[in-house]
């Protein structure tokens, strides 16, 4: 690899601004750069379908037909504060931003790793497997640029997600059902000074059921919380309505479904005896996945990071990523650890040397070096 060209881009991309539904020019950018190293490239719609100002980038390179094609995939968005971020090179190799934004490496780093390796296989006219890339949009808003991706699209059946805090080497089989949920308790309005009698007092309700739902780690795999409460007019006003979010995680998309209909149930029981009414809206984002340890996607990672000499660590993780929806699809990943530290604040680093390894883990992804038996 060719370490300056790296960090160049990596730097140029994280000058981009690419906030959630805002990811137009970062798409461009890397368009032109896989145009240039001979991809064919589509993007779809999902700008026009989410409200956004960019689709989801696919691409596909053709290779040495005796490997199987591997589809590689990081998103484009960035978390807020983003607006104007820098990268700065510190001594040591420390990357951070200039600590008044996020930096980007999530999930810069992981992008910037899949260009450089694709350059140097190029520069170095490498054999490689057959290649896909997928670059998504509003990852960081639930992964719905991955949910309204066509997934017909693809020829690949295994995929490595570049999308994980943690040392480079460590790698994600397991993740989580997340869905959200927001309860509108209705009530009725009255004066709280002269009429207090006359009023349904839906904020009352829905602290009633909130003491009733259990919340925190429920049985080691499934989480429960209320995060956001909304209600009230005025002061001397018996609130009318009032809104409660929450969202709920599990290993298990069936507990996570059963604990929603616990929640739901819940609100309902605490209204009846106020004369209020519930009404509940669930959205399930991603669905929970597990990938066999033993599968070849996972030996072909430990294998590569035998041959680079990188620790191999694999464990779940309680956060969703795209890898997610591409379960759901029936293609088998890793969501893999990639140079990216102290996510989602503006204490965001990654280092040279870790760029640097997981470029060299995605090289030898691509090239084959790893010499897993395929099939």
């Amino acid at each position: 690899m060719n370490t300056k060209r790296l960090l160049n881009t990596f730097f140029e991309m994280v000058s981009i601004d690419s906030p959630s539904l805002g990811e137009r020019n970062l798409c461009d950018h890397l368009a032109e750069s896989l145009s240039g190293l001979g991809f064919e490239l589509y993007e779809d719609n999902a700008g026009e379908l989410l409200g956004g100002t960019s689709g989801n980038l696919y691409g596909y390179l053709d290779g040495d037909s005796a490997l199987e094609p591997l589809l590689f995939s990081a998103h484009m968005d960035t978390v807020e504060p983003s607006q104007g971020k820098k990268a700065v090179l510190h001594d040591g190799g420390r990357i951070t931003s200039g600590g008044d934004t996020v930096l980007g490496a999530d999930d810069l780093a992981g992008t910037a790793a899949i260009l450089e390796a694709l350059r140097s296989i190029s520069e170095h006219n490498h054999k490689h497997r057959p290649i896909e890339v997928l670059f998504t949009v509003a990852e960081e808003i639930y992964c719905k640029g991955a949910g309204v991706f066509d997934y017909s699209r693809l020829k690949s059946r295994e995929a490595y997600v570049l999308d994980l805090a943690g040392p480079v080497g460590t790698a994600s089989n397991k993740a989580p059902t997340i869905l959200s949920f927001a309860v509108t308790v209705t009530g009725k309005a009255s004066h709280a000074g002269f009429a207090p009698e006359d009023g349904i007092h839906a904020i009352a309700v829905a602290a009633e059921a909130v003491s009733r739902v259990q919340m925190g780690q429920l049985d080691g795999e499934t989480t429960c919380n209320i995060g956001l409460i909304e209600g009230g007019t005025a002061l001397n006003i018996i609130p009318d309505r009032c809104i409660v979010k929450g969202e709920i995680r599990s290993y298990s998309h069936e507990k996570a479904l059963k604990q929603m209909e616990r929640v739901k149930q819940e609100f309902i029981d605490a209204a009846k005896p106020f004369g209020a009414t519930v009404e509940v809206e669930a959205d399930c984002h991603i669905e929970a996945y597990e990938t066999d340890a033993g599968h070849p996607v996972v030996k072909r990672f430990e294998a590569a990071c035998a041959s680079l000499s990188p620790p191999f660590s694999l464990s779940p993780t309680f956060g969703g990523s795209d890898n997610n929806h591409f379960a759901k699809r029936g293609i088998s990943g890793l969501v893999v650890a990639t140079a990216m530290n102290n996510c989602h604040t503006c204490a965001e680093y990654t280092t040279v040397k870790e760029l640097e390894r997981i470029t060299g883990l995605v090289t030898a992804l691509m090239t084959g070096i790893e010499r897993v038996k395929e099939g």
